[in-house]
C-alpha cells in the first residue's frame, strides 16, 4: 500500500507539471508573428469662416463626409460657424469619417437646392486615442526544409515626390467686399467647367451621387463667379453648356443653367 501512495503522488505531480508546461506554451505568442498593422488616421481640416461650397470641396478632399446640423440649411454661399471635431483633431480612418458643420447666413441670397448631407454615406468618427480591440496572436507555421519558398516580391523603387509649381496669379474681374479670395491652390474657374463636361458624357445615366456631383461643380463655379474670381465669365459660358448638355442626356440642368445665366449677367455687368 506504501508504494501504490507514492506512485500516486508521483503521478499526480507530474499531471501537473504538464498541465503548467502547455498553459505556457498556449498563452506564449509564437515567435514570427506578425506585428499589428497601424490603422490609418485623417486629420480634420479647419473649414470653420469658409463659405460652405468651399467647405464641402475641402472635407471631401481629405476623405471625410459630412452633415449639416442646426435651423441654416447647406446652401453654396452660408458660411460655416462650428465644426464637431474641431480642426486638428486626428481620427481614425474609418471610411469617410462623418464631420458635422453647423451654418450660418450671409448677405448672398439661398439660391438651388440645399445640401445637408455628403453625397456619399458617411462612417464613425474614431479619435485615433482609442484603444483597439486586440486579436489573438495567431501562429504561423515555418516552412521545413526541402519546401518550395515562395519567389519574394519584387518592389518598385517609389518615386520622388515632384515640386507643385508655382501657383499663376489669378487677377480677379471685379471685388466683391467681405468675399473670400479664390483659392490658387485649386483649379480655374474655366478649367473646372471644362472638366464637368468631360464628366458628363462619361455619365450617361444619372444617379443620387453623379446629380449631387454636377450641381456640386455648378454651384461652386457659380458661386466663385459671383464673388469676381478670375474668368468667372468664360467659366459660366462653359458651364452653362454642360447645363445644357445635361437637359438632353439626363433632363434635368434647367434650374442650374438659370442660376448660371443669372449670374453670367451679373458677372458681365460687374466687370465693365
Amino acid at each position: 500500500m506504501p508504494r501504490l501512495a507514492v506512485v500516486g503522488v508521483v503521478l499526480l505531480l507530474a499531471s501537473a507539471t504538464l498541465a503548467v508546461g502547455a498553459a505556457k506554451r498556449i498563452s506564449a505568442v509564437p515567435k514570427g508573428a506578425p506585428a499589428p498593422v497601424p490603422v490609418a488616421t485623417v486629420v480634420v481640416p479647419d473649414v470653420t469662416g469658409q463659405a460652405f461650397v468651399f467647405a464641402k470641396g475641402t472635407l471631401e478632399d481629405s476623405g471625410l463626409a459630412w452633415k449639416v446640423v442646426g435651423g441654416v440649411h447647406g446652401y453654396a454661399v452660408n458660411k460655416v460657424a462650428k465644426q464637431t471635431p474641431a480642426a486638428g483633431t486626428k481620427l481614425k480612418d474609418t471610411g469617410a469619417p462623418t464631420i458635422t458643420v453647423s451654418l450660418e447666413r450671409t448677405s448672398y441670397p439661398e439660391k438651388g437646392e440645399p445640401e445637408d448631407v455628403s453625397p456619399y454615406i458617411g462612417t464613425a468618427v474614431v479619435l485615433a486615442t482609442t484603444p483597439l480591440v486586440t486579436m489573438p496572436a495567431v501562429h504561423i507555421p515555418t516552412v521545413s526544409k526541402g519546401a518550395e519558398k515562395p519567389a519574394p516580391k519584387k518592389t518598385t523603387p517609389k518615386k520622388k515626390p515632384t515640386a507643385k509649381p508655382a501657383a499663376a496669379k489669378r487677377p480677379p474681374a471685379f471685388v466683391v467686399a467681405g468675399a473670400p479670395k479664390e483659392p490658387l491652390d485649386e483649379m480655374t474657374l474655366p478649367a473646372r467647367a471644362q472638366l464637368l463636361s468631360v464628366w458628363l458624357s462619361a455619365h450617361s445615366k444619372p444617379t443620387n451621387a453623379t446629380v449631387r456631383h454636377f450641381l456640386y461643380q455648378n454651384a461652386w463655379i457659380v458661386t466663385g463667379a459671383r464673388f469676381g474670381w478670375s474668368h468667372g465669365a468664360e467659366a459660366l459660358r462653359l458651364v452653362i453648356a454642360a447645363d445644357e448638355h445635361a437637359m438632353r442626356l439626363w433632363g434635368i440642368g434647367h434650374k442650374s443653367e438659370l442660376a448660371a445665366r443669372h449670374a453670367l449677367a451679373e458677372v458681365e455687368a460687374r466687370s465693365r
